[in-house]
């Protein structure tokens, strides 16, 4: 099969960045997982030293697509707002920085995650679909009727940042009692009175029988049903994909999802959501990526 046929996704994280090279058809050619540190743009060098190591070991790309955290620029060329890390993405050209033939489109990646869930993954052949990634924070991203909603700015998608309680505790963006604030990873601690660090940690007491992780536990995915509930009365989607760390708990997750549901979801005519987890794990946004590249958008 000759390389000309291959795309490259690539996923920009905080401390890793994801890559896979797949054929047009989504069959994957090769992926990798590369941790950096966050300084003097390193994250920059590792994602050129790998575009050029896999172009030398499968010859020349068809096509390259990014994402990262932050918002993506109107025309999808860079990422235009990310404060307070990855110093030097903002405004970077990456069609110029790895020295690509053909444009370079960018993506914030929770978007990227989702059209990697829906091109290769638990939403293949959807038109309606959100998700959400359930981890330090909780991120978002939704196609409706087949369409990626970015919106005005690019925000469209930040689904953590509804309110559950107008008079809760402001969320990073300025959102009191957001969904973020209830079940993300960055509020446990205060949350649970310093008892328990992270998540993986309360659902481990959980399981146990503990009964104070299992209050704790139980209130943050009542919350999280109540979040998924408003924004399927906004949204409409045939299914919800939950990813994320928070996610990979499981059945003591998703089950009880499930059914508070049963109590907070509108059901016209019995028809029901489904709620299913992320099927490409880590590489969902290089996926993405790499699909988005192959659309000649720019």
């Amino acid at each position: 099969m000759s390389s000309h046929t291959h795309h490259l996704g690539i996923d920009l994280g905080g401390t890793c960045i994801k890559a896979v090279r797949v054929t047009r058809a989504g069959d994957r050619i090769e992926d990798a997982n590369l941790p950096f540190e966050d300084r003097n743009r390193e994250w920059a060098g590792r994602i050129r030293d790998f575009v050029q190591n896999s172009t030398r070991a499968h010859g020349p790309l068809a096509s390259i697509g990014l994402s990262a955290p932050g918002l993506a620029a109107t025309g999808g060329g860079h990422i235009a707002f990310m404060p307070g890390r990855l110093m030097g993405l903002e405004g970077l050209d990456w069609t110029a920085f790895l020295h690509s033939p053909k444009p370079v489109p960018v993506l914030n990646d929770a978007h990227a995650a989702l059209l990697g869930e829906v091109w290769q993954g638990a939403a293949r052949g959807c038109r309606n679909v959100f998700l959400l990634t359930l981890g330090t924070g909780v991120g978002g991203a939704a196609l409706v009727d087949g369409r990626l909603l970015k919106g005005h700015l690019g925000r469209a998608g930040h689904l953590g940042h509804v309110s559950l309680n107008f008079e809760g505790p402001l969320d990073d963006v300025g959102t009191p009692g957001s969904l973020e604030s209830e079940i993300g990873n960055k509020t446990l601690r205060e949350r649970t009175g310093g008892r328990f660090p992270d998540t993986h940690t309360l659902v481990a007491a959980h399981r146990k029988g503990d009964a104070d992780a299992t209050r704790i536990w139980r209130r943050s995915v009542r919350a999280l049903a109540v979040g998924i509930a408003s924004l399927v009365n906004v949204l409409d989607p045939e299914v919800v994909i939950l990813a994320g760390g928070i996610a990979r708990a499981g059945a003591v997750l998703f089950d009880p999802i499930r059914e508070d549901l049963e109590k907070f979801e509108w059901r016209p005519g019995g028809a029901r959501v489904r709620i299913l987890p992320a099927q490409l794990g880590d590489l969902a946004g290089a996926y993405g990526s790499a699909w988005n590249g192959m659309q000649d958008k720019l």
